[in-house]
Formats: C-alpha cells, sequence, structure tokens
C-alpha cells in the first residue's frame, strides 16, 4: 500500500510540474491594420512581421503566445491596464511613451517617409506642404512629425485611425501626400497603390527604433524578450522571418 501511495504522490507531483508548465500564457497585442508588420485576413487571423515574431519569440521563451488585435490609439492604456502583457505592433521608443511604458531592445529600425500621388509636382520629403493636406496615423510619431514640421510651416495635417484609411484618401486624390514609416508605405506602394501613388523620399534624421512594449517596471518580462530577441538574431531565425516580408534589411 505505501508503494501505491507513494506512487500517486510522484504522479501528483509529475503532473503537478506538467501543469504548472503548461500554465504560461503571454498575451500580445498588435494593430492587425498595419501590413506588411500586422494584419487581418479574409478569416480573421492576425498575420504579418510582427505576428510572426512575437510567435517565434514565445516558442525561445517556452511559453504559449495569444496575440490579439487592438485599435491604435488604445493601445498603450490598455497594457497600462493589464488587459495584455506585451505590445508587438512596430511601436517606435520614444521619450514620450518612455514616461508611461518600458520597452526592450530594437526588433528594427525605419525612417520616416512621404508619398504622394503620382503626378504631384511636390518632389522632396523635406518640403513644408504649404497649402497642401498631408496625412498621417494618429497618436504615431508620423503624426507628431507632421504636426511639429508641416503644420506651423503653413500644412494641413489630417489625421486617421489607421494607415490604411490615409493612404486611401491619397489613392483618391482627398490629400496631397501620406507621411509614415517608411516599410509599410513602400509595401502599399508596391501593391495596391502601385498605379496610383509613389514614395518621394524618406525623411532626414527621423530613422528610428521599433520595440517591443511592456508596462512600466516590468524588468523581468523585458529581459526576457531581450534575451530571446539575441537568440532568435544570432540562429538566423529572424533573418529567415525578415525575408518573407523585405528584400532588405530592416534590423
Amino acid at each position: 500500500m505505501k508503494h501505491v501511495i507513494r506512487f500517486a504522490g510522484v504522479c501528483a507531483m509529475v503532473l503537478a510540474g506538467a501543469t504548472s508548465a503548461q500554465a504560461e500564457v503571454l498575451k500580445i497585442a498588435t494593430e492587425g491594420a498595419y501590413p506588411p508588420f500586422n494584419y487581418v485576413d479574409s478569416d480573421n487571423k492576425l498575420h504579418g512581421f510582427d505576428v510572426d515574431i512575437a510567435n517565434a519569440l514565445c516558442e525561445r521563451m517556452k511559453v504559449q503566445c495569444s496575440i490579439v488585435a487592438q485599435d491604435w490609439e488604445g493601445i498603450i492604456p490598455a497594457l497600462m491596464a493589464k488587459k495584455y502583457d506585451a505590445v508587438v505592433a512596430s511601436m517606435i521608443a520614444t521619450d514620450e511613451r518612455k514616461q508611461k511604458i518600458d520597452f526592450t531592445r530594437h526588433y528594427y529600425r525605419t525612417p520616416l517617409s512621404v508619398a504622394v500621388s503620382r503626378d504631384s509636382d511636390i518632389t522632396d520629403a523635406q518640403t513644408n506642404f504649404k497649402g497642401r493636406t498631408i496625412g498621417a496615423q494618429s497618436s504615431s510619431t508620423q503624426a507628431i512629425y507632421a504636426e511639429d514640421h508641416y503644420g506651423p510651416a503653413g500644412a494641413d495635417v489630417k489625421l486617421y485611425p489607421t494607415l490604411d484609411e490615409a493612404n486611401s484618401d491619397l489613392a483618391t486624390g482627398r490629400i496631397d501626400g501620406v507621411i509614415a514609416d517608411k516599410f509599410p508605405l513602400l509595401a502599399w506602394v508596391d501593391s495596391t497603390g502601385k498605379d496610383c501613388c509613389k514614395i518621394i523620399g524618406d525623411v532626414n534624421g527621423t530613422t528610428a527604433d521599433a520595440s517591443i512594449a511592456v508596462r512600466k517596471g516590468d524588468d523581468v518580462l523585458r529581459e526576457r524578450f531581450n534575451k530571446a530577441l539575441d537568440e532568435i538574431v544570432a540562429d538566423g531565425t529572424y533573418k529567415k522571418i525578415s525575408s518573407r516580408y523585405f528584400a532588405f534589411d530592416i534590423y
């Protein structure tokens, strides 16, 4: 009988350990409206570079990854309210955001670029767009840049909930330009916007780090992400994922 009891106890411990090992789930938010970094397909499933990177990091950390879509303007407040554990959504680690949340090291870098219609006479991304309308996604670094630089110089800055909406208005001639991170803007101009629009160049001095966001003070999770990121870069996993979306290095 003692052997039976001991065996039952061992089984209980093993099962408890297995349950514990399977218990950790990281809930990660992304936008779902920022192709090719994150987007929702016709089956309402999330895809994109951010999604693939998040899954690779979770696999490396040996945790289950639950990725959810969250509108951009609410993404930081929801993180702070503990609706999820981290944000992998091409978020730029700005000084203003660092006052509210913490960031890992970068997982890619991007400058700002400007797109205009193919027949536009605007040829320089540094121009002030005086008397013109330029669009940007609200609550973004590009919106801040547009309001700080183009607005005071006489441009009408129009903000949109998503980059897709800004691009759509550019395609139909409702606005004169769009300022956005280079890589999603380039992906749009090379696909949906190829017949209407063109990129006229990068905005000098705007290259910035896209990083993973965690709650303020969550140093343990931040460093786990950093370690996993170093590992997927070192073993080629990062490059393999990146090559699905880009023919050039974005790291």
